[in-house]
């Protein structure tokens, strides 16, 4: 028996994706760029995949730039942006963002601060590694131009106030604005530079929405492997007064923003992942939050030592995130796999080959040892209350065994649940 328990690190097409992209593949096989009727074959399948998708996220379709993945969309965002400023005059400019971040936010920004590019100030998190809107109001500079913070994170599952984020984005905004147009016409100069909201909604879409007029964004980016969509495939949803320039050069595709050859396959299986996602989101979400709670009981009733670093009362459905103190989540990890076909996962899939503690559960103020242990579970829409039954039948006794291998368990003589929380 096989069961996967590891969504956030991608999930298995969707049988109507897989449909919708087939014949993209050898019977309308041609290049969208190109003008003969097989290239405009192509074309209509990206023009109509980036309609339904710009309907969904709130945004013209002129506003979705379709790129390799969620990666390259942050790094787009945040680089692109940095050297449209540039362009403008704007040297070194301050950008926010926070601890929990995905790598692909946080390597891209701490590059341009050692390149003395920009200034970054990295906002605390509290137990429940959420960002507070107080913490941002107060980070805020007269030279800071982009407010980065994700909508879901990957590792526990915690869901950002992002409208309320943003809301503080343009009260900061607005004030500037106030401030300038009070100025006499003589003293005001240029018109203030105003500050631009990213978020990387990669964990969202297949249960929360992602509409940017209703978040109050102005950048998003999404991966369509997150939501039973093809790997290889993604986006950036940008509002058309954020001064990006390409990362990508060498032809015109995407309104000059994204040089290449447009992945008509993976675009159209992208548009069709997220307009399901979006159709059956609230009853996805209702059915995997029974099998993740059920999945949380029988943890919390059966097994000891063991803390709890999901907040629940503030999360994803699809997460419950623990820490097996006492046990290597690493080796956890392997012996699920090997002795029985379960597969989980110890944090983030792009940082999985790292060592170390997660820097995640570090900002969340969880101890160093406590997160040797940690083991993420990513449930889907095809998770059953079988397939906890069948996992609750192994990882009890993996994770004595790795107990007992222990030279010392003193720390660990505590009994029951712990909510880090």
């Amino acid at each position: 028996m096989s069961i996967y328990f590891d969504h956030s690190a991608t999930t298995p097409m969707d049988s109507k994706v897989l449909e919708a992209m087939q014949p993209y593949w050898q019977e309308h096989f041609g290049n969208a760029s190109s003008i003969h009727s097989y290239g405009g074959q192509a074309a209509v399948a990206v023009d109509m995949a980036r309609a339904k998708i710009a309907e969904i996220l709130q945004v013209k379709p002129t506003e979705i730039i379709f790129t390799s993945g969620a990666t390259e969309a942050n790094n787009l965002a945040i680089k692109g942006l940095v050297n449209g400023l540039k362009l403008r005059g704007i040297i070194c400019p301050h950008i926010i963002t926070s601890a929990v971040e995905h790598d692909a936010v946080l390597e891209p920004l701490n590059l341009l601060e050692a390149e003395k590019q920009i200034t970054l100030t990295i906002l605390p998190v509290n137990k429940q590694g959420i960002v507070s809107a107080e913490d941002l109001r107060q980070a805020i500079k007269p030279e800071t131009v982009l407010v980065s913070v994700m909508y879901v994170n990957s590792e526990v599952g915690s869901v950002q106030p992002i409208t309320e984020l943003s809301t503080v984005v343009k009260q900061a905004n607005n004030e500037k604005l106030a401030n300038w147009s009070h100025l006499s016409v003589s003293e005001r100069g240029d018109k203030p530079q105003l500050i631009y909201f990213h978020s990387d909604a990669t964990q969202a879409p297949n249960y929360f929405d992602c509409g940017l007029e209703n978040l109050g964004v102005d950048m998003l980016s999404l991966s369509a492997h997150k939501m039973y969509g093809p790997k290889g495939s993604g986006l950036l949803a940008v509002k058309g007064n954020v001064p990006l320039v390409a990362l990508l050069h060498g032809g015109h595709h995407e309104r000059n923003w994204r040089s290449g050859t447009l992945n008509v396959p993976g675009i159209v299986g992208l548009g069709e992942a997220l307009a399901l996602a979006t159709l059956n989101r609230e009853k996805n979400a209702v059915k995997v939050a029974e099998v993740r709670d059920y999945l949380v009981k029988r943890i919390v009733e059966e097994m000891s030592k063991v803390v709890l670093n999901t907040p629940l009362e503030n999360n994803s459905p699809s997460h419950a995130h623990f820490s097996f103190l006492g046990a290597e989540g690493e080796s956890i990890l392997m012996a699920l796999d090997l002795e029985a076909g379960i597969a989980v996962s110890t944090g983030s899939a792009c940082a999985s080959n790292t060592l170390g503690a997660s820097k995640v559960l570090l900002a969340m103020g969880i101890k160093v040892e406590d997160t040797h242990g940690a083991i993420r579970f990513t449930l889907g829409k095809h998770n059953t209350r079988e397939d906890i039954d069948e996992l609750m039948k192994h990882l009890p006794g993996v994770v004595k065994k790795f107990r007992d291998m222990a030279p010392d368990l003193t720390p660990y003589q505590g009994k029951g649940v712990t909510a880090h929380h």
